[in-house]
């Protein structure tokens, strides 16, 4: 499985959320299916994920400008929420 292309897809044709504030408001409402995070993404709230354990966790081993671009988006991303997959396999990743 290639990450990049299975999130963008995951952009494209489901309900992909961008942004940490964004992001924990779905894990709090238990929309989320899965967190991606940028490895240099806030320790703060690394730690308020690893309190979570009902969702999954993936760490996107690059930056947060990374990341954004992998989302195809010209802006830094350091986390994200996946709440619907639409047609790609990115919910196969895990902790």
């Amino acid at each position: 499985m290639d990450f990049n292309t299975s999130l963008r897809r995951a952009i494209k044709t489901g309900n992909v959320i961008l942004g940490q504030n964004e992001t924990k408001e779905s894990i709090e409402n238990k929309k989320a299916q899965l967190v991606v995070v940028a490895a240099n993404c806030p320790k703060q709230f690394v730690e308020y994920l690893s309190g979570s354990e009902q969702v999954k966790t993936h760490t996107f081993p690059g930056s947060g400008v990374q990341l954004g671009r992998a989302c195809g988006k010209p802006f830094m991303v350091s986390a994200l929420a996946v709440i619907e997959a639409g047609e790609s396999d990115i919910l196969s990743l895990s902790r």
